[in-house]
């Protein structure tokens, strides 16, 4: 199996079970680091991923990868939090996060900036609307841009 058809197979396998442990399947990546092979899986849920969810995600998959054998290459199996700054690679990505801050990672600096962060208005096919600070909107295909990443905001609440 080639890299796509691998991630298409355990992203078939994984979305499931992670939808039994209340979780969202946000991406699966099969990297090549050094000489080894990873077989990441990214997670996440309303309220954030814990190492308890990443755990219980990790002993579903396992078992089912080890039957079905789809990868020939010995890997790692990784389950991670799709954590704040995430990328958004994926349709759904870009439609949940609409109304949202997003990093765009630009080639070419807008006003200086090569990071910009303004709210995600609207995605189109490869297409996104973005509004800056002062209300501008600027319009990127995703070709021409280095990232995309959500900015969420942590709050802490500190009681006496």
């Amino acid at each position: 199996m080639n890299k796509n058809e691998i991630i298409k197979t355990v992203w078939g396998m994984a979305e499931p079970l992670a939808e039994e442990l209340g979780l969202i399947l946000w991406d699966v990546q099969f990297l090549k680091e050094g000489a080894s092979w990873s077989l990441r899986i990214v997670i996440d849920r309303e309220g954030g991923v814990d190492m308890d969810a990443c755990e219980a995600m990790s002993r579903a998959i396992d078992p089912k990868l080890d039957e079905a054998d789809p990868i020939d290459e010995s890997y790692t199996l990784e389950v991670w939090s799709a954590g704040l700054d995430r990328p958004l690679t994926r349709d759904f990505h870009f439609e949940q996060s609409i109304g949202l801050p997003v990093t765009i990672g630009l080639f070419t600096p807008l006003d200086g900036d090569r990071e910009p962060v303004m709210t995600l208005k609207a995605y189109h096919g490869k297409t996104i609307t973005a509004v800056d600070e002062a209300g501008a909107e600027h319009k990127f295909t995703l070709s021409e841009l280095r990232f995309v990443r959500r900015k969420d905001e942590i709050s802490f609440d500190f009681k006496d």
